[in-house]
């Protein structure tokens, strides 16, 4: 065992505990949204917002711009391919259609601490699509002071002044869409961009007052290495972004037509992205990042370290974040939301996103309404994925039970993991322990009551 700053990890664990989990992003997990869960529900649950205003959180606002202008094979995710901008204009249209009829039904309180553009890829609209879009944000939400304004860059999209601009537009966080910078690696997957350009945009963001940059790694695409992969942590490291996802690459070709471009016997087998793996995490800790949590590696200063400290860190469907009291608002394509005990998702197609709104109607395809059981096994699966502990007699408090009778099988099932010293459980808690940080998905399982009925294909822990 080779201990590192503020983790454990164990190679032998790693390999007794690598099963198959949810990665935790909601509970419950998105598989279990349904289309029972209507346009009405959605509604009632945001006006519930305005029954006290004095007690609403303040607002998270995901904005889904699907468009790319080519296909990463190896992307998952629910995007348009298509090199003609003009679909732009008229999915702005539709956005502001949608933005409107949500912002009449929250009321006068719309403070905004977070706002995230995801997708797809964002800088796919113009900038003056992006003033557009953000001067129509500006109009019906109430941005904080200290507001949060990330979005999500592909590299290869950025030319001379659209970090300036996107400075200039209040976004004060990015990330970008790395993957590898080994030249096999991106032929394989469709993606070329050589270090340079995805150097010269992180120095740009750094000029134009960004506080914090992201960059996205994969591990097990095809043509990787060893070798390979520690040349690419090399230059990331070099650019010392403030923070690193690693995330495992699924190659699930059933699901996703795009994966089924990549040649699998390109694949590394299973024992050498497990290697590639372990040197990434030491490497990274070496280098002086912190592990904030599954995929998640910070600077020290950075504020989602200082969150994981003060116990605010929080985990919603863009991963971890620092902003825990925060009502979550989708806007576009297959967009989700989180609204008091509530979740929604829209439709995934713009045909029908557009046919919602033309009617007037939201496009809420599907969601899910908490119970008051879902609530909190929420709050204890959702403590233990920030590596805090769950305190027991807060439990109790906010939901009025008493946690050792209630979850008394719960509590018979986690002394396998105790005995590992991945937790520690006494009277009053639940720890997770440094050399259990990184098998908090597996501990979470144990609280999951849905988990029996799922019938979703989930990713392994590593």
């Amino acid at each position: 065992m080779q201990q590192l700053p503020d983790i454990e990890f164990s190679e032998a664990l790693i390999r007794r505990y690598d099963k198959l989990s949810p990665r935790y992003t909601s509970y419950p997990t998105a598989d279990r949204f349904h289309g029972e869960f209507t346009e009405a529900d959605y509604f009632n649950y945001l006006e519930q917002r305005t029954a006290d205003a004095n007690k609403n959180p303040p607002l998270s606002i995901y904005i889904h711009v699907p468009f790319c202008e080519s296909l990463c094979y190896f992307c998952a995710c629910n995007k348009i391919i298509t090199q003609d901008h003009s679909r732009t204009t008229e999915y702005l249209r539709y956005l502001a259609k949608e933005i409107e009829l949500v912002a009449a039904r929250i009321g006068p309180d719309r403070r905004t601490a977070q706002l995230h553009f995801g997708g797809g890829t964002p800088t796919f609209l113009t900038p003056d699509e992006l003033r557009q879009l953000m001067a129509l944000l500006r109009t019906h939400f109430n941005f904080l002071p200290d507001a949060e304004l990330g979005i999500e860059i592909d590299p290869r999209t950025v030319s001379d002044g659209t970090m300036a601009m996107l400075g200039e537009l209040g976004f004060n966080r990015t990330s970008f869409g790395v993957q590898d910078f080994d030249a096999a690696v991106q032929q394989s997957v469709n993606r070329i961009q050589p270090y340079e350009m995805v150097e010269e945009a992180v120095t740009a963001s750094r000029q134009a007052g960004f506080e914090s940059i992201n960059a996205d790694l994969i591990y097990g695409l095809p043509k990787q290495s060893l070798e390979s992969f520690n040349r690419t942590l090399d230059r990331v490291i070099e650019l010392s972004p403030e923070r690193i996802a690693l995330y495992n690459y699924a190659h699930l070709p059933s699901r996703f037509k795009a994966q089924r471009l990549i040649i699998e016997a390109d694949l590394p087998s299973a024992e050498l992205r497990l290697q590639i793996f372990l040197m990434s995490v030491r490497r990274l800790l070496e280098a002086g990042y912190i592990y904030i949590g599954l995929d998640h590696f910070s600077k020290p200063e950075d504020e989602l370290n200082k969150a994981r400290l003060d116990k605010t860190l929080h985990r919603n469907f863009q991963g971890y974040t620092t902003r825990a009291d925060c009502d979550l608002i989708g806007f576009g394509v297959s967009a989700i939301g989180k609204v008091g005990h509530s979740y929604s998702q829209s439709v995934r197609t713009v045909k029908a996103y557009y046919e919602h709104l033309d009617a007037g109607r939201l496009p809420v395809e599907k969601g899910f309404a908490l119970t008051a059981d879902d609530v909190l096994r929420r709050q204890v699966i959702m403590e233990l994925m920030c590596s805090g502990p769950v305190d027991f007699a807060a439990v109790n408090v906010a939901h009025g039970i008493d946690f050792v009778s209630y979850f008394a099988d719960e509590l018979s099932q986690l002394k396998t993991y105790e005995d590992a010293g991945l937790i520690t459980v006494d009277a009053h808690s639940i720890h997770v322990t440094p050399k259990g940080r990184m098998f908090v998905r597996a501990v979470g399982m144990v609280f999951d009551k849905h988990l029996a009925q799922s019938t979703a294909k989930f990713s392994k822990l590593i």
